[in-house]
This record gives structure tokens, sequence and C-alpha cells, in this order.
């Protein structure tokens, strides 16, 4: 089984030089080339802060940012009825807004900059799973009118008979539509925006590991890389998300990283394509599939949440065997790319945004619904950093709680079994 992601194998070879070997100064330095790094380094440039520079250890988006499912919708992985509870109504629905301003934002910058990233519009499906349960069907419907009552949110309900005129299978019952949602290849969304900020005067460099961040004595930072090179920043963004090492200790004993996996099918002759639908899809349980079909005939199916980083033919034979509960004319269809990664989780289950000390910005912990949060998040620092306006009183609600290095891994792969325990009670039972 292959190693290299779906994405890596069909994304085009853009580079992006190392900063080896010299001595430069910018206005902002920013340590990660994900989503969020890759965000507040263009919201920087469209703000007139045009001297910045990305660094990362690895390549663009190496980590969850190009790796992921590819869908963009609004919202986080906090439940908005717990965002109303921890916030207050207004917060709440100012804070869900951001989110869904930011998947505009994602759209207008593929557009203006014509990134070719494989967007297609056709919302996210949310099916329910326990097509047998009175009970998760009104749990449903009370979710979409809730959302549509508090937060001016539109999800239209999809009866089960259009749900199967859509998709070759009887697992599913009812479901939801939200139409402000598309969905996209993310690597190559990453690696044109890095592109885009290249060809408007920042630097992006990749293979630029910083080894160590000194404050000057009269003010800024100094950060050193790998290859003893030197930067020198006025203000500096650490981005780096669950593959951020032990450079800052404050941000990684605050966040968990957190394994997901993901497949992709040989391409599929016509008589055994099954999803007829542009939607992104996806279910109610807690451990869902999340999957959606790619323009070149192939099925892309993501799953399973674990603190394991498992090796390709492993993930393949789990997510293949989930595939096949759904889908089981596929059992002769080829697993092509098989592929794990790590997501950066809060045990709020919120991103954690906020400063350091005076010039030292962090952004991380997005946690499996990171496209639109972290462009938010992009937005969030460069308005901040420009002096445009402060961050979100509400960011400091969701702080760097401390996550208690293995114990706390061990109690989040405890919560995440019995979750899915539960679902598998809950589906026997109905």
């Amino acid at each position: 089984m292959p190693t290299q992601t779906y994405y890596a194998a069909t994304a085009p070879r853009l580079r992006f030089a190392p900063l080896a070997g010299s001595t430069c100064d910018v206005e902002v330095a920013i340590l990660g080339a994900g989503f969020a790094g890759l965000a507040a380094a263009r919201g920087l440039q469209e703000r007139g802060i045009a001297s910045v520079a990305v660094l990362e250890a690895q390549t663009i988006g190496h980590g969850a940012s190009g790796r992921n499912g590819g869908f963009v919708f609004g919202g986080y992985s906090r439940d908005a009825a717990d965002l109303v509870s921890d916030l207050g109504l207004a917060q709440a629905r100012e804070f869900y807004a951001h989110s869904r301003e930011a998947v505009a934002l994602i759209r207008s910058r593929i557009d203006r900059h014509a990134i070719d990233c494989d967007k297609v519009e056709g919302g996210a499906l949310l099916l329910n799973w326990f097509r047998h349960s009175p009970r998760a069907e009104r749990q449903l419907r009370d979710q979409a009118r809730w959302l549509r009552e508090n937060f001016g949110v539109t999800w239209d309900e999809i009866e089960p008979a259009q749900v199967r005129q859509w998709l070759d299978t009887e697992r599913y019952g009812i479901a939801l539509l939200e139409r402000d949602a598309f969905h996209f290849h993310p690597l190559k969304y990453a690696l044109g925006l890095a592109r885009v900020i290249e060809q408007t005067g920042g630097r992006v460099h990749e293979h630029s590991a910083v080894m160590s961040i000194d404050r000057l004595p009269a003010g800024g930072f100094v950060l050193r890389t790998a290859q003893e090179a030197t930067i020198r920043a006025a203000q500096v963004v650490v981005a780096g998300g669950a593959y951020l090492q032990t450079l800052l200790p404050t941000l990684t004993g605050a966040r968990l990283p957190i394994a997901t996996y993901v497949i992709a099918t040989e391409p599929l002759p016509a008589s055994l394509q099954p999803i007829r639908t542009p939607a992104a899809l996806y279910d109610n349980r807690f451990a869902f599939d999340y999957y959606r079909a790619l323009p070149d005939h192939r099925l892309l199916w993501g799953g399973r949440i674990s603190i394991q980083e498992r090796d390709a033919a492993r993930i393949a034979q789990l997510l293949q065997a989930d595939l096949l509960k759904v889908y089981p004319q596929l059992a002769a269809v080829r697993i092509e790319h098989a592929w794990g990664g790590l997501m950066s989780y809060a045990r709020h289950k919120m991103p954690q945004i906020g400063r350091l000390a005076p010039g030292l910005w962090f952004a991380q912990a997005f946690g499996g619904h990171g496209v639109a949060p972290t462009t938010a998040a992009g937005e969030w620092l460069a308005e901040a950093i420009s002096g445009g306006a402060e961050l979100p009183a509400a960011l400091q609600r969701y702080g760097l709680t401390p996550v208690f290095g293995q114990a706390g891994l061990l109690a989040a792969q405890a919560s995440y079994s019995w979750a899915e325990l539960r679902d598998a009670l809950r589906e026997r039972l109905t």
C-alpha cells in the first residue's frame, strides 16, 4: 500500500526554497504552513503588511491541512448549543457567524486568485445512521430547527426516499443538507494560497524547522532554523498544530494529537459509482464516516478517531470494512491510497487562539472541523497584529487548558471508545 496520500499524488509539484544559511528581517514570521498559518499570512498582506515569512518544518500542508476530508462549512468541533451555554446567545451567534464568514472568504480567495483546487459546490449532507430510530430522526429535526431559530442557519430536511435517490445504499434514514458548504482538494488549496503569498511579496520556506525563538533586547524576536539560518521579526505567530514539537511547552502541553484516517479507492466504473449528489457526506455517530465522490471518479472515505497512528495497510483494512457496511457492492474495489494524520484537539473542543507574550501569538487545536475555523483564526490574528481590532473576547473562554500528556491521551481514547460503544449499542437497540 503506497504511503503517499491521494492529495500528494495529485497536487502540483510546487516547491518553496528552505531558509538556509542566511539572515533576513520581516515584520511578521509565521511558524507552520497549514491553513491557519497561511490564512494569517494572507490576511496580513490584505491589510497592507507585505513583509511576512511563513516557515514550515516539512512541506506546505504537511499536517492536517493537507490530509483532511476536504469539507468546508461553518461551525466548530464544539456543538453550537454548547457555545450558547458557554458564551450566551448573542456572543455565540457572533462567534458562529465568523466561521460562516470564513467559508465565504475561502470561496472568494479561490475565485479571486484562480486557485485550482477541485472545488465542488454541493453542500454538506448529514445522514441519519440510526434509520430505525424515531428518536434519532427527532434529534436531527430539532437540531435543524434550533440552528435556524438561534443562528439563522438553514439546513434542508431530506426525506429517506430522496437520500436513496442520491446514494445507492439502504443504510441511512433522513438527512439534513447545509447548502452553504463545499468540498475541495485541501492540499491544492494550501499550495495555491502559499503561491499567492509568495507572488505578492511574502516569503514561504519549506524544510525550515524553527529550533528556537528568542526575544531581542531592543524588541522583536530572532528565530533560528535547523539549517543555521536566522530570521528577525517584530512579531511571531506559532501555528504548528499537532505537529508542533517541544519548541513551546505551554502550547504542546495544552493540546492532544489525535489521529484520524482516510482512504481513496481506484477510479470507479460508471456501473459502480454509488453517489449521485455533489454534496460532501457524513453521518450522525460520534466517530462518523465522512466521504465524497472525487472528480476522477474515486471515492474518498475517512473516519475513526484514535490516539494511534497506524500504517497504510492497516488503515486501508479498517476503513474498507467501514465502507462496505454502507456500500457492500464495492467489495471488489481496490484501495489505492491510505493515510493517517494528526489533528490538534483541546479538552474544550474549541480552537486555542491568543497571545503568549507581547508580539508572540498562537493558533492551534482546530480538532477535526478546522478548514473554516483556521481561516477565521487567520483573520482574527491578522486584524489584531495589524492594529485593526483586539482578538474576540470569546476566545478567552477557550484557553490553554492542560491535557496532562500521556494520561490525557489515554483518557481521550477511553472517552472515544465509550462513545463508539454507545453508538453501537444504540444501533443494535433500534
